[in-house]
Parts: structure tokens; sequence; C-alpha cells
């Protein structure tokens, strides 16, 4: 059944309500998920600034401080596209949990990006002190202008709006097999490789940066990251911006396609 606009929205906000006050009641256990999340850039960011002082100052045009300014805006990039696991499908139908959501007027994809949504905003909050601490241990560097501060948000939100719907689409192999780890881990590396959370898309080998070009993943990552960075200029910006929402309607109308045949596989079990 189709919602009016008023309807959503009510649904986003009771949803992301819930994720809010959930997050907000493990704030210790969310603080030590932050400096696990923060592990992952903080060896990138040491291994890539040796290598750019042991190569004259600078990688592919990026200097240690540069190296650092990419890894700290990494870290904010990496929190908001915190998404639903395509795990989490396998998990919903194994315990049954699908079954129920199914017999709801409401399409499960709309509780859940509202769930996510909500999720933001304690994750945001609690990234600030890390990123402090960041600022202090590693000295960035940065350079944006008025502008890339005012359009960042945008390049943020539409790169969550593709992964969130990247991942959902995902969790559709499960209504098929339950095999699904190798499917799951062949997408997971192809994001590292590709998106730019690994490094920087400059520093890698020519094939994978034309590569990356064919794919959505360099848009959520590499591209928000570069749009606060100070790196790009504005018709850059528009272009990588359009690009980004011509890979969320994508997927989207495809998500539509493969959501009826997914249905058609459902089988109700539970434990």
């Amino acid at each position: 059944m189709s919602l009016s606009s008023t309807s959503l929205l009510r649904i986003y906000t009771a949803a992301g309500r819930m994720a809010v006050m959930e997050q907000l009641q493990y704030r210790a256990a969310n603080l030590m998920f932050m400096v696990h999340l923060v592990i992952e850039p903080v060896i990138y960011l040491v291994v890539w600034s040796a290598v750019a002082e042991a190569q004259g100052g600078q990688v592919a045009g990026y200097t240690a401080a540069q190296f650092a300014g990419y890894y700290m805006v990494w870290t904010l990039v990496r929190q908001f596209n915190l998404s639903l696991s395509p795990n989490s499908f396998h998990w919903r139908i194994k315990e049954g949990r699908l079954a129920g959501e199914l017999l709801r007027p409401i399409h499960p994809i709309q509780t859940d990006f509202g769930y996510w949504l909500g999720f933001k905003v304690p994750q945001t909050l609690y990234w600030l002190p890390v990123a402090a601490l960041l600022w202090l241990a590693f000295r960035p560097e940065l350079s944006p202008e008025p502008w890339h501060v005012l359009a960042f948000p945008v390049a943020l939100m539409l790169a969550f709006l593709l992964r969130f719907l990247l991942l959902w689409g995902l969790g559709l192999v499960c209504f098929w097999t339950e095999r699904v780890d190798g499917v799951f881990e062949s997408y997971f590396a192809a994001e590292l490789i590709f998106s730019g959370r690994l490094v920087p898309l400059e520093v890698m080998p020519a094939w994978v940066q034309n590569a990356a070009a064919w794919l959505p993943f360099q848009w959520t990552f590499y591209f928000p990251i570069e749009s606060l960075l100070g790196r790009m200029s504005a018709s850059q910006f528009v272009s990588g911006a359009l690009t980004q929402a011509a890979w969320v309607a994508g997927i989207f109308l495809l998500l539509q396609l493969l959501w009826k045949q997914a249905v058609q596989h459902f089988t109700a079990v539970g434990t």
C-alpha cells in the first residue's frame, strides 16, 4: 500500500526515536564501539603517513597531514554510513521476525530507514570527542571553502542512502539461500577496494580507479570524504552529487522489482 508523506514522516520519527533511546541506554558500549571503529583508520593513517614521508613527503598528491585529514573525515563518513547488515536478514528470517513484519501495512524498508536515520544522532555525538582526539594527535590538513562545508551534508546523506539501499538489497539474497556468508564477504571485499575506504583512490592502481568509475562504492566513501577536504571544484561536486542521486534512484527501482520476487520465495521459519 502507498503511504502519504505525512505517514512516512511519522514512521521515520517513531523508528528514529526508538533508535536514539536504544543507543543512549548503552553509552559506554557505544563509546567502546567508536574506539574500535577508529582503530581501522588509525592503522591506515600511520602506514600511509610513513610511506609519504619515505617518498619525499607525499604519495599521489597526499602529504602525511592530508592523509590525516582524509582519515579523520573517514571516521565520520564511516560512522554515518553504518546501516542494516545483510546478515540481519538472515537472522530475521531464522528467528521468524520477518514473518511478523510482513503482516504489517508498512514495508520493512521504511521502518529500517527511519531507525538508521535516528541511529545517526547519538552516534554522531559520540564521534565528536573521538574526532577532537584525532585532531590533537595527528594535526590533519583540511582546506575546505565555506561551500564545501555546506555541501558536505548533502554528499553524506546521499552516501548513506546509497549504502543503505545497497546493503538492504544485498540482504534479499537470504530469501533464496541460507548460504550467504560468501556473497556478503565478496561484497565487502569489493567495497573495501573500490570505495576509497582502504586508501584514497588516487593511491590505488589505475585498473582499480577505472573499475571504481563504473561501480557505486566510491560514492559512499571517497566522494563525501573528498567533498569536505576541499580538493574538488563546485562543478565536480555537482556532477558527483548527481551521480550519487542517479545510483540511489536506480538501486531503489531495482529493489522494488527484487522485493516482489523475494517475497514469493519467502518461507516463514522460527526457533
